[in-house]
């Protein structure tokens, strides 16, 4: 979806926006710790968040990588920087039809700054000389496909500013009748540099508005971190400070958690005026940092700390092929990234009911299925890498990572348990400790309201309901058992299969299991997450490559405890157990006895 699409939403309902920037690090570890970060700070729900291209297009795939990651795995809307220097049409134009491919729709479109050691931009040949350029392109062999933003200079752009720290009248006119030019060839939103000085900024808004300009203007807040930072970005992009603001800092320059509180201040204070005057989106250069940004939005009362809400159970990416997608199966639910990568080349997505999951292929399981980043992998490492003697020992690392006692599992892409776990992460500890080992579980919700902190979903005003879920591996020898209390349990449906291929299920084999869905005004039921045995049979390939692949990889060759897992792996069955009975039913009641 298009920024400037959620912007007109926005303004029609007279609600706040909010958007974060990054830049791609230097370091593998450095990009690992910035989608950490990113994941906690996108829950609070900006309007979109950007990604730089880098002096000189320096880190151009790397932008590239981060922005598809992005859209399509952190689900956030997302404006990619796209800059003139060093790049001929034919690379603009491989980065736009990359981006494009991945559904990202948003495009910040800059000149750029000179490549690194050098002064002045200087045009490469076969490229553009100028951001204006760059959008008359975008329009011209894009259409309307791109949402596209370019910068403003509430103080001019700073070439134009002379050595006294001011630019002339003259320059800062011209300043004015570039950026409508920009605005005229097709770009649909401002976007502004940073500034200090808020009325400066109002000011450079009222003048845009005088020559016609008409676009959104969205103000760029940089919160001080640190002092030396602040002095080395304000003196690169020739920012004026105000002299309170230096007054402010003088004292505590050396002192940087002062300076941070007085930063998160300072921002505060500039955005109430700013909002104050009418313009109701926010957008925050966090320099991959999340304190400052977060605590300024949380004194503007714009987020809470404790209420994260989610539009679906599971997140939805922002690619503008899924905008649709609204059903998904359940077994994914703890490695959301790997089902979307194995469906991106669907050429539709579910809608409303799941339908028959033959018509669509999966993708093959691949290295990037197991790819980990490097802080889970050393996790994983340090909690799931010792001696195993028995299958009792395997027995246990399952239970304590259903009460809390570990963070990291082989099986999940997410951090520690979901908050609905908790409810029944005892029952689960229990029938781990008997040799049901559990890798996904959902409780029975019957009618919770939706903004339930535990199990709630599509924001307030609806009610949730859901199926009690839990998906294992367990001996054959406790798959009969199981077999065996559910001819007496009728309200419960079972799948199981092992890596051979084997298959014991009471459901057929085109049968769709809605087990959540729920009610909210105006809204036809939403049917989010289904048990479906055509997807179950594509994820059991994935769910017992994981035991050798994350978990028994971790071991040396020939290591003890690495044969013991390949030998579960062989001999085990992946089972999936649904209690339909959501109000009255007791699904653990099957594992009595076992």
């Amino acid at each position: 979806m298009k920024v400037i699409e959620k912007i007109r939403a926005a303004e029609a309902e007279n609600k706040i926006l909010f958007s974060f920037e990054y830049f791609p690090p230097k370091t593998d570890d450095g990009v690992d710790n910035l989608f950490e970060r990113m994941e906690r700070m996108v829950s609070h729900n900006p309007s979109f968040c950007d990604i730089t291209w880098g002096a000189g297009g320096s880190t151009a795939d790397l932008t590239l990588e981060i922005a598809n990651r992005m859209q399509n795995i952190v689900c956030v809307e997302t404006m990619m920087h796209l800059t003139c220097t060093n790049m001929p049409v034919d690379k603009i134009d491989h980065a736009l039809d990359h981006i494009k491919a991945n559904g990202l729709q948003n495009v910040l479109a800059l000149r750029g700054d000179p490549p690194h050691g050098q002064d002045k931009f200087v045009q490469v040949q076969g490229g553009f000389a100028c951001a204006l350029d760059l959008v008359n392109h975008m329009r011209k062999k894009y259409g309307d496909y791109f949402g596209i933003t370019v910068a403003g200079y509430p103080e001019c752009h700073p070439d134009a500013i002379e050595a006294n720290g001011l630019a002339t009248p003259e320059s800062y006119a011209s300043d004015l009748a570039y950026l409508k030019q920009k605005v005229d060839a097709g770009a649909d939103l401002i976007v502004t540099q940073l500034f200090y000085d808020t009325d400066n900024f109002l000011k450079f808004v009222n003048d845009c508005r005088q020559i016609g300009i008409k676009c959104p203007i969205v103000p760029g807040i940089m919160p001080i971190n640190n002092y030396k930072g602040f002095i080395r970005m304000t003196g690169f992009c020739k920012t004026k400070i105000p002299q309170e603001i230096t007054d402010a800092l003088e004292p505590i320059k050396d002192n940087e958690e002062a300076v941070k509180a007085y930063g998160v201040h300072l921002g505060t204070e500039m955005c109430k005026k700013i909002l104050a005057s009418g313009i109701k989106q926010l957008h925050l250069y966090t320099l991959n940092m999340e304190k400052s940004a977060l605590g300024i939005l949380l004194n503007l009362g714009l987020i809470e700390e404790s209420k994260i809400e989610r539009p679906l159970p599971w997140k939805r990416p922002a690619n503008v092929n899924r905008v649709k997608e609204d059903v998904r199966p359940i077994f994914w639910a703890n490695r959301p990234k790997s089902y979307i990568t194995r469906t991106k080349a669907w050429d539709q997505y579910p809608h409303g009911r799941w339908g028959d999951a033959s018509n669509a292929s999966y993708g093959a399981l691949s290295d990037h299925q197991f790819m980990r980043p490097r802080a889970r992998d050393k996790k994983l490492q340090e909690e799931w890498a010792v001696p195993l003697k028995s299958a009792d020992d395997i027995n246990e690392m399952f239970k304590s990572f259903c009460l809390g006692k570990l963070k990291s599992n082989p099986w999940s892409e997410l951090d520690g348990l979901q908050p609905e776990t908790k409810i029944i992460d005892e029952k689960l500890g229990n029938i781990n400790a008997k040799g049901f080992l559990t890798i996904n579980s959902q409780p029975a919700v019957n009618g919770e309201k939706s903004d339930s902190p535990t199990v709630g979903w599509g924001g307030s005003g609806g009610y949730v309901y859901q199926k009690a879920y839990v998906e294992l591996f367990c001996s054959k020898e406790k798959l009969n058992s199981l077999v065996e209390k559910c001819k007496a349990l009728t309200s419960i449906t079972y799948m199981a299969i092992n890596k051979a291929g084997d298959w014991i299920s009471n459901v057929g084999q085109t049968d769709v299991n809605a087990v959540t869905w729920g009610v909210f005004p105006a809204k036809e039921i939403i049917q989010p997450t289904v048990v479906d045995p055509v997807s179950f049979m594509v994820w059991k390939d994935e769910a017992f490559e994981i035991w050798s692949r994350s978990w028994a990889t971790l071991y040396p060759e020939g290591d003890s405890s690495k044969t013991l897992l390949e030998e579960v792996q062989g001999s085990y069955y992946l089972v999936s157990l649904v209690d339909n009975d959501y109000a009255n039913g007791d699904l653990f009641s099957v594992f009595s006895d076992a």
